[in-house]
């Protein structure tokens, strides 16, 4: 194992691919001679040229069509939004183009493409670039969706996405970064999609977490397992496809489930959840399901009002401790 930040985990995993395959490229706006906004590809214009690490106008309607087409011609192209919040701008190519054209076609073509984007809060970054919207491209079917919660995570579930013959939206939260995990040193090092990583275990409560919430999540079941409470606690790592399988075995053995997620809370993923899971779990259930999300307000620019609207170590402890 090594210890290295979260952008560098990215950096690694784009790096390593490029130079197993030479059809991978990376495009966006400032990814090239800025090495990105967060400095996810700082270094990879000077290893591998300009047409494998492009910087890009700022349309990303015209970017993200373009990395489309360099699919359907047989590269692999990784895209990257400087925001999140941005995707809005591109959304006809990424729901109407990158994700049916398969469908479309009957299968003759594949749209072997990644899009990397950051979401969430935290940094006072006001209300167009600090969503979090992985609940939208979740809801329409064609893509894969990737949250990665650990530079381990980012790096070995990146890899899988680029290998990977169909679309992939992969979100990374900005607030994770330049936080320090281990990471194999494997370079061949995968994660399959659609497995959920067991953090740790327990009988009392069911907790699932995704990105940045698997972490908060953490430094509260720390606290509570100094009380005597155990926690079974899940890490999606995917939404498309969703480990359902092992979200309903721990629930069939704690009885009660609380999932955290910091997309709004309503008509999102928690919601999602919760009722796909019900047909199995429902006869076994002790408390109804409960959701934790960021509020459905925008969110401001003042951390003052910004940081109570997100959902916190303290807010998860107080859930889980109220559901006992």
């Amino acid at each position: 194992m090594k210890n290295m930040m979260y952008r560098d985990a990215v950096r690694e995993a784009l790096d390593e691919e490029m130079a197993r395959d030479d059809t991978v490229f990376n495009m966006g706006e400032d990814v090239g001679f800025l090495g990105g906004n967060f400095k996810c590809t700082e270094g990879l214009m000077d290893k591998y040229g300009d047409l494998r690490c492009k910087d890009t106008p700022i349309s990303e309607q015209g970017f993200v069509g373009m990395g489309v087409g360099a699919a359907l011609r047989g590269l692999r192209p990784v895209i990257e939004l400087m925001f999140g919040d941005f995707m809005m701008v591109c959304m006809d190519q990424i729901c109407n183009q990158m994700a049916k054209i398969t469908y479309m076609s009957g299968g003759q073509v594949s749209v072997p493409m990644v899009i990397r984007m950051p979401i969430g809060g935290g940094r006072s970054s006001a209300a167009q670039h600090s969503q979090s919207f992985h609940a939208w491209v979740a809801h329409c079917p064609g893509m894969k969706v990737v949250v990665p919660s650990t530079a381990a995570e980012a790096k070995g579930l990146l890899k899988t996405a680029i290998r990977d013959n169909n679309p992939v939206v992969f979100f990374e939260h900005k607030m994770l970064y330049t936080t320090k995990f281990d990471v194999p040193e494997d370079e061949d090092y995968t994660i399959p999609f659609g497995q959920a990583r067991m953090v740790s275990e327990g009988d009392d409560i069911t907790v699932v977490t995704n990105s940045i919430m698997t972490v908060k999540a953490e430094k509260a079941i720390k606290k509570l397992q100094k009380e005597g409470i155990s926690v079974d606690h899940i890490d999606l790592r995917t939404i498309v496809p969703l480990d359902t399988d092992t979200i309903i075995k721990s629930v069939k053995k704690t009885g009660k489930l609380l999932i955290v997620d910091e997309g709004h809370e309503s008509f999102g993923i928690s919601g999602e959840i919760a009722t796909r899971i019900m047909p199995e779990v429902f006869y076994d259930l002790e408390a109804p399901v409960k959701r934790l999300g960021t509020a459905d307000v925008p969110l401001p620019f003042s951390p003052a009002l910004e940081f109570p609207l997100i959902p916190d170590d303290k807010k998860i402890y107080a859930a889980i401790k109220e559901m006992l």
